[in-house]
């Protein structure tokens, strides 16, 4: 396996096992459908969002708070579609 591939596994497993089911849901969900076609950057980045805490995250997802303008464009892919 090289290291590209044990990055995306380890993405993989970080998106499935947060501290809440919702986030597990929501990031595992995301990471299932669109993980493995991220560009770079976008896997840096999302990476780095994986180290924010899951109810910031929850809160930045669902609308009920703002996230970081850094983050604005990946949460607003991650939203539910509704």
């Amino acid at each position: 396996m090289n290291e590209q591939e044990k990055r995306l596994k380890r993405l993989a497993i970080r998106s499935w096992r947060r501290g809440t089911k919702e986030m597990d849901l929501i990031l595992g969900r995301f990471w299932d459908a669109e993980g493995a076609s991220l560009d770079p950057a976008t896997l840096d980045l999302y990476e780095e969002l994986l180290g924010e805490n899951d109810q910031d995250l929850y809160m930045w997802v669902s609308g009920q708070a703002a996230p970081p303008e850094v983050f604005a464009a990946l949460i607003a892919r991650l939203r539910p579609e509704g």
